[in-house]
């Protein structure tokens, strides 16, 4: 004799269970929440106290945390790590990316590095080099690099979902701009010994790491939302 057994109803891979809707919510908020700080915080210190004699198309963001008042600058890049983190943690929840998969990697390479950025201050270069320099030099190399590929990359994955296109689009367009902010930079060092300048004096080096910053934290915030809305499809279309 047999007894009856209880359907189950089957679920795609991509439909985050009951339990992980939590780590999404509050993950991809906090990711959006962390970045709207950042910019307001960091986009004051251009506008008054020390900061604001930084000549902003000369010179780098780093400096603001060598000056007074730069713990302002430390405490936002702190906070807008640790909001990305929310949302790689949202992205792997709502079942966007494996834990264990190269844009998690990637994008956690990004919360990693802006860390290193405030552990190591940057250093001034005409003093002399310091091993506190190039970690900080090259930790922000990375994590600049690392988000856009792997945000890139996450898009990819979902280039089949007509639902995600909106926020494919947009982190591909922040993705790309990123990267492409690289490419004066790379043709001044290709060049200096025709324009016999400096890489770092042949462009305009404040200008270019504003506007890749900026669209880096574009593409965190976009992420954010882009779980945040996966999640909640995947409520609506789950069956009671």
């Amino acid at each position: 004799m047999t007894t009856p057994t209880t359907p189950t109803t089957p679920t795609t891979p991509t439909t985050p269970p009951r339990e992980a809707e939590t780590v999404v919510r509050s993950g991809a908020r906090l990711g959006v929440a962390a970045v709207v700080l950042a910019v307001l915080v960091i986009g004051a210190m251009h506008l008054v106290g020390p900061s604001s004699a930084v000549d902003p198309v000369r010179r780098t963001i780093s400096e603001y945390a060598l000056l007074p008042g730069g713990w302002l600058f430390d405490v936002a890049v702190v906070v807008l790590a640790l909001g990305s983190a929310g949302v790689l943690a949202a992205l792997v929840a709502a079942r966007l990316t494996p834990a264990r998969s190269l844009p998690s990697v990637l994008i956690g390479a990004w919360c990693v590095g802006l860390l290193l950025v405030v552990a190591f201050e940057k250093t001034n270069w005409s003093i002399g080099p310091s091993v506190s320099g190039y970690i900080h030099r090259y930790a922000s190399l990375v994590a600049f690099i690392a988000l856009p590929l792997g945000a890139l990359l996450l898009a990819r994955r979902h280039r089949g979902d007509p639902a995600a296109r909106p926020f494919r689009t947009g982190v591909r367009w922040g993705s790309w701009l990123a990267l492409a902010s690289f490419l004066p930079i790379v043709g001044a060092i290709a060049l200096r010994g025709v324009i016999g300048l400096p890489w770092w004096r042949a462009v305009p080096l404040g200008l270019l790491e504003r506007g890749l910053a900026l669209a880096e934290v574009l593409v965190v915030a976009l992420l954010g939302l882009w779980a945040l809305a996966h999640a909640r499809r995947s409520v609506v279309a789950r069956p009671e």
